[in-house]
């Protein structure tokens, strides 16, 4: 999603629409953080891409986030170290084709049981979510930049 992308002409960026996509990344980030891969991966769709780069390459489909989830799970516990994820200034805007783009900003926590808690990263988040038959926002594509690289 650029700045460019095409949004709704005259649309109104409702204060419900951004309601719900907040709440959305509420239940969406604290599943990640306790480590409920399975149900992390529902908030997103069947076929979705996931692009960060902390991976070789774009993690696709909900069994490549699940895998990529307990991985990173293993490698947590392996330092005793706890994730928290915190996404906000969510940029909302309802596209013409149906879709709805958000740019947001992700900052990940990262501490130790009796330790500081310390930054660990500053990314820009950049979603396109679509509603499922059950109306349910998902995460169709999911891009990921990070602040300390080039």
């Amino acid at each position: 999603m650029t700045t460019t992308d095409a949004v709704v002409p005259g649309a109104v960026w409702s204060a419900a629409l951004h309601a719900e996509v907040q709440q959305f990344y509420a239940y969406q980030m604290q599943r990640l953080d306790l480590g409920e891969a399975e149900d992390w991966s529902l908030t997103f769709t069947e076929d979705a891409v996931f692009d960060v780069p902390t991976l070789a390459e774009p993690v696709r489909g909900r069994a490549g986030l699940v895998a990529s989830v307990r991985r990173a799970r293993a490698e947590l516990a392996a330092t005793g170290e706890r994730h928290r994820h915190f996404m906000g200034m969510a940029d909302v805007r309802p596209r013409a084709d149906g879709t709805v783009g958000v740019r947001s900003y992700a900052i990940v926590y990262a501490s130790r049981p009796g330790g500081a808690s310390r930054v660990h990263r500053v990314c820009v988040c950049e979603d396109v979510l679509v509603r499922g038959a059950d109306g349910a926002l998902r995460v169709r594509a999911r891009q990921v930049t990070r602040d300390d690289l080039p």
